[in-house]
């Protein structure tokens, strides 16, 4: 469905909504605290910046955070900034063509799934998310009780 590179992204997004203050967080922190490859990570983080969905400051007091905040970011806004409309207009079977016209045999199951996900992403944002990570203690890493919570 979605790319690892914006799996990545969400979850580092949702960190960054966890924080209680605006500060800078190193990506060397958050490579950590969720398990993701530092390189990877970067590359996936500038995406984000590059599309203003993160701020990035270099230098030893350097690090991101969200660019506006958590609330007024939606689970589409990443997903469009990393992996485009890839995830709405690929058939689930691989076919190219794939359409009204000349369908799969999955093509109208797929078409109304594709449209309630498309709904969850326009309307879930990251602020909801972070929250119910606290609220119901639910996992964004590995971990399944991440200390990072508490920060």
């Amino acid at each position: 469905m979605i790319s690892k590179s914006c799996n990545y992204g969400l979850r580092s997004a949702i960190y960054l909504a966890l924080k209680k203050d605006d500060t800078l967080v190193s990506i060397n922190e958050i490579s950590q605290n969720l398990g993701i490859p530092f390189h990877f990570l970067t590359k996936t983080l500038q995406l984000l910046t590059q599309k203003d969905l993160l701020i990035s400051t270099k230098g030893p007091k350097g690090g991101i955070k969200l660019a506006r905040p958590a609330q007024n970011i939606t689970l589409m806004d990443i997903v469009m900034a990393i992996d485009g409309t890839k995830v709405f207009d690929t058939c689930i079977l691989g076919l190219p063509g794939c359409g009204v016209l000349n369908p799969c045999p999955l093509h109208d199951e797929w078409s109304q799934a594709i449209t309630l996900m498309k709904n969850t992403f326009n309307t879930t944002t990251i602020a909801g998310l972070a929250e119910r990570v606290r609220s119901e203690k639910l996992r964004i890493a590995d971990s399944n009780n991440p200390e990072f919570l508490d920060s």
